[in-house]
């Protein structure tokens, strides 16, 4: 009858370990490990040690046997701790062929450890579950930093919003919060995970809707080119509310980077800016060439020149010189566009007008045009170029083949 009862617990054991693994999604290896630990815990509430504690646990059938390891010694008065050793008579009562020396395992049985051992037990247990559920939760949002999640909004906290992301809360910090972005309890909103930490109360997890990577995360989802590898996503400058510029780069020449990210008719970019709440976002080619890139940077402004400081590459200095009606749009309002590009770029830049820089350092883009007369010769509005250095009777020699040279 004993038997069959004990057979009965392993099946309700082994079945209570299968319903735990699905509900809390802890491995059926970390509960049977908990069981264990429980029963050497209460071994050792009972008997005052567990270090000659053995716990044997069938992961098949759920059915476990705790044993006390004894050294086997020869008379009963030798005996000077019964926890730990056990005279040579008692040992063949279990172990026929034991002898003094040897150790000798005796079954325990669970109900001998008393009301207060079993509590104990029943403590570890419930405590490995939770210490695991929360393991588990941790692994999970752990893997999805730097991710885009959708939350659902519960309440505001001061200025502070907590999102429920299902299994976990999260906390959009007011310095991550879109100026102007307004949500109500049970609003559907999706976040930019930027950090997860694992505390002694659950994970602790931070989000965010003025992240660049929630920009990217955004664009990933919308263009199948960037999902795929074909366009890449170099850099992105973003003041959250009001502007982003980025950066793109396709690794197929038969692939516009640009276009596949605006999509149709805008189709693909305009989703991306409803979710956003409106927020602009220029779309630049990448270009490995500096000066280049900057010119981009600077979209929509028109520039004549640009002029990186290849004396010293490390300080990533650059000028750039627009037409005098592109000077406001190159810097936007409030700095706004030099800003992004210089964010974009990792270029400090120095924006003048074209007025500015011929007043500055004569800086000009005309070129000095030349005609030539009917013998080839070369000569501008001044006369013949080098004409200081060849006399007339020297030009009619050269005609001839005989000069070749200035004296």
């Amino acid at each position: 009858m004993a038997k069959e009862n004990k057979v009965k617990d392993s099946e309700e054991l082994l079945r209570a370990i299968s319903e735990l693994e699905k509900e809390k999604e802890i491995s059926k290896e970390t509960l049977f490990e908990a069981i264990e630990n429980s029963l050497k815990k209460a071994a050792k509430e009972h008997f005052g040690n567990d270090e000659n504690c053995v716990v044997e646990m069938d992961r098949e059938t759920g059915e476990y046997h705790l044993y006390q390891e004894k050294t086997v010694v020869e008379n009963p008065e030798d005996v000077m701790d019964p926890v730990t050793e056990v005279s040579l008579e008692e040992a063949k009562k279990v172990a026929k062929k034991a002898k003094a020396g040897d150790v000798v395992r005796f079954e325990l049985q669970s109900k001998e450890f008393g009301r207060i051992a079993t509590q104990h037990a029943k403590s570890v247990i419930l405590q490995k579950i939770r210490e695991e559920e929360r393991n588990v939760v941790f692994d999970q949002y752990y893997s999805k930093q730097n991710n885009i999640i959708v939350g659902v909004v519960q309440r505001y906290i001061g200025k502070n919003i907590s999102i429920n992301l299902g299994k976990a809360d999260a906390m959009l910090n007011e310095s991550e919060q879109v100026k102007g972005e307004h949500f109500r309890p049970t609003d559907r909103i999706k976040v930019y995970i930027t950090e997860v930490k694992n505390t002694p109360k659950g994970p602790r997890i931070l989000v965010s809707r003025t992240h660049p990577g929630f920009v990217k995360r955004l664009f990933e989802a919308e263009v199948s080119e960037i999902r795929e590898g074909i366009v890449e996503i170099k850099s992105i400058a973003r003041e959250p509310g009001s502007r982003t510029k980025m950066a793109v780069f396709s690794k197929d020449e038969n692939v516009d980077p640009v276009g596949a990210c605006v999509g149709l008719n805008g189709a693909r970019v305009n989703a991306i800016v409803d979710e956003l709440g409106g927020e602009k976002i220029d779309i630049i080619t990448w270009s490995n060439d500096a000066n280049e890139l900057i010119q981009n940077a600077l979209s929509p402004a028109q520039v004549i020149a640009v002029a990186v400081n290849e004396e010293d590459p490390k300080s990533k200095e650059a000028m750039v010189i627009v037409p005098d009606t592109q000077l406001s749009l190159a810097i936007g309002k409030e700095g706004q566009n030099a800003r992004l590009a210089a964010k974009l770029t990792g270029f400090k830049i120095d924006i003048k007008s074209e007025s500015q820089a011929r007043e500055e350092f004569g800086f000009t883009t005309e070129e000095q045009e030349y005609d030539y007369d009917e013998n080839g010769y070369e000569y501008d509005e001044n006369g013949y170029e080098g004409e200081e250095e060849y006399t007339e009777d020297e030009f009619a020699a050269n005609e001839e083949g005989e000069v070749t040279d200035a004296e």
